[in-house]
């Protein structure tokens, strides 16, 4: 990874955030109506194997695609970038890391897709690079908006938060993500051998966009959507109680980015999370480490312990 073009210069540029992700399910209208009615998201297109869905507050076309399949999993995972310019320079730097590219023009990869770079990440993960996505509106007007639409459903979180997910070398691919893509490392767990058992990485400044823990190659643990106050948390877990959801674990504290969540289940067997709180990371921050004797309460501060469920990984 020495011969890549630099860094940006400017947060201004490059990666901006999460920008949708892509997960499978074996039955196509029993997951829609669960990330509708009870994560309370919004439809914006569908065919005959996929379903597009956005948060209420967010302007692009989709953030969580739906794709029918035997099994369940994640399928891609997508980043939004500022500037079409800023496709090449990271097509360059991953093409000079060694890393294999191809890009799509906007809309082949289905309703309201942008232009497209698609690459295989050292932890096993497809990850596009996008910029363009349609533009379709938050439900709100420009003039003098409520707070929020009425009639929304279920949980309803604005936003797409963040992702975790599990490979092998979890010391590979933080480096990949801080010197390829422009990531920065917040947090993370040392293994008494000295390497990184866990990480967590940021783009938007929050405590973190994505994270990655050791396990299998390639494994996705789950996605998280953003609610905005610890009783949006309790609400959200009201909300699977009442529906029959399973809830995983929760509503608790984590320790490592200091915020609230709450996990549970899609009827496919994916795992959510709704999320809140954590800190402002500016950029030069230094990192928090904690110790894998820790490690419990980095994850579960209050309970200090990560259950053998909770490691339950999906492809």
């Amino acid at each position: 990874m020495t011969d890549a073009p630099p860094p940006l210069a400017s947060d201004s540029h490059g990666i901006l955030r999460l920008s949708h992700v892509e997960v499978r399910v074996p039955d196509l209208e029993l997951a829609t109506a669960y990330y509708t009615e009870v994560v309370g998201l919004i439809e914006t297109a569908r065919d005959h194997e996929h379903v597009y869905l956005k948060c209420w507050d967010e302007h692009q076309h989709h953030s969580l695609i739906l794709t029918y399949a035997p099994t369940y999993g994640l399928e891609v995972l997508g980043w939004k970038v500022h500037l079409a310019s800023d496709l090449d320079h990271y097509q360059a730097r991953l093409e000079a890391a060694g890393v294999s590219t191809k890009r799509l023009a906007a809309g082949e990869l289905g309703p309201g897709s942008g232009e497209t770079v698609r690459f295989v990440a050292p932890s096993g993960h497809t990850v596009d690079l996008v910029h363009g996505m349609t533009q379709v509106g938050n439900l709100l007007p420009l003039h003098n908006p409520p707070p929020e639409p009425h009639g929304l459903l279920g949980i309803h979180p604005p936003r797409l938060d963040h992702i975790f997910l599990m490979c092998e070398d979890v010391d590979e691919t933080t480096a990949f993500y801080r010197e390829v893509l422009d990531f920065r490392l917040t947090e993370q767990v040392m293994g008494d051998d000295g390497h990184q058992l866990c990480t967590f990485l940021e783009r938007t400044h929050t405590a973190h966009d994505i994270a990655f823990i050791t396990g299998p190659q390639g494994a996705f643990h789950h996605v998280a959507f953003w609610v905005d106050d610890w009783n949006e948390l309790r609400g959200a877990a009201d909300t699977c109680s009442y529906h029959g959801v399973p809830i995983d674990a929760g509503p608790t504290r984590h320790g490592a980015t200091r915020g609230w969540g709450l996990y549970f289940f899609d009827p496919a067997g994916n795992r959510n999370e709704v999320y809140t709180g954590g800190y402002w990371a500016d950029p030069d921050r230094e990192p928090v480490t904690w110790t894998e004797a820790e490690m419990g309460r980095a994850i579960f501060y209050y309970e200090g312990v990560v259950n053998q469920r909770f490691l339950t990984v999906h492809s």
